[in-house]
């Protein structure tokens, strides 16, 4: 080969080298595609992120501190010193609704975690099995969906205890067995392909086949169920808080603002129910409708034609 061919051929080479996409450059297109797609998603990720980082650095963001009596004078309407005013303890409250997003964050996010893999595991063998663990499995989610939502996890609080690990255990609890039925439905619709047979046939055991195969292959159903679940389990908490069976005080709590200071004190300071009430209706808004996006993302039948 002469120098000129294999001057080419490297030349050649490095041509396709830059043609080929790097992984930044798929996510940029990936998420420049969602966004034109899915205008109203794309907005709502953004208030979820800017929820997220508030939540996670409310220290730094909030004014003062969240249990911090006497800051303003009681009562106080919104100034340049308190832009959402104070409660009947001087305390400001735009410091509680940031550090109430942290607790709302927490809560959310852990309880829908535990309910995903708990759905997971009981849809998946369920509605893989079959047969009599189906039968034993569907009655048991049967007798929890009987149960009034709200009866249900003030009955688990009345038990545990009023504090933020037992609201994730309750809140994980109801979901992990409302949830299951929709895994199981997935399930369903996968069990009988030919590359199931194939892994039966080849020898691979039900837990294989389950977590390996099946699984994954239900993967965007669980991830739409994890983002709608966040929203329903932050409006869960605030709903637990509100009637005083969520996070004790003084930990400051969406609902429990809008339950204490908020309805006592509505006629007189109707700010300190406002505030957290506008921020629990932003968020659950933003996730659910970002949930939606995504299953219409990942569902063809849902993305339409262009």
């Amino acid at each position: 080969m002469s120098i000129l061919d294999e001057g080419g051929i490297q030349a050649w080479s490095g041509d396709l080298a830059r043609e080929q996409p790097t992984r930044g450059s798929r996510t940029r297109k990936a998420i420049v595609r969602f966004s034109k797609r899915q205008p109203v998603g794309a907005v709502c990720f953004v208030v979820i992120v800017l929820f997220v980082l508030v939540a996670i650095f409310a220290n730094q963001v909030a004014p003062y501190g969240a249990t911090i009596n006497n800051v303003g004078p009681s009562l106080s309407g919104p100034t340049s010193h308190n832009l959402l005013g104070t409660d009947n303890y001087g305390r400001d409250s735009l410091s509680r609704v940031i550090v109430g997003a942290r607790i709302s964050l927490y809560v959310g996010i852990g309880a829908t975690l535990i309910s995903v893999f708990i759905a997971t595991v009981l849809g998946a063998v369920s509605g893989y099995m079959r047969g009599p663990i189906d039968f034993v499995m569907q009655r048991l989610i049967d007798t929890a969906q009987a149960v009034p939502p709200l009866i249900m996890l003030i009955g688990i609080m009345i038990v545990l205890g009023p504090s933020i690990t037992n609201v994730i255990i309750a809140l994980s609890v109801r979901g992990g067995l409302t949830l299951g039925r929709v895994i199981r439905g997935s399930v369903i619709g996968v069990r009988n392909l030919p590359y199931i047979e194939a892994s039966r046939a080849i020898g691979a055991t039900h837990t294989r086949i389950i977590f390996l195969h099946i699984v994954p292959n239900i993967f965007p159903t669980i991830v739409v169920l994890f983002s709608i679940g966040i929203g329903a389990n932050i409006v869960a908490e605030a709903s637990l808080s509100f009637l005083g069976y969520g996070v004790p005080p003084p930990d400051p709590t969406w609902g429990g603002m809008m339950s204490a200071e908020g309805r006592i004190y509505m006629l007189i300071s109707p700010w300190l129910l406002v505030a957290p009430t506008v921020a629990l209706a932003v968020v659950v808004f933003a996730m659910n409708m970002f949930g939606d996006a995504l299953r219409d993302e990942f569902d063809p039948r849902l993305r339409g034609t262009r």
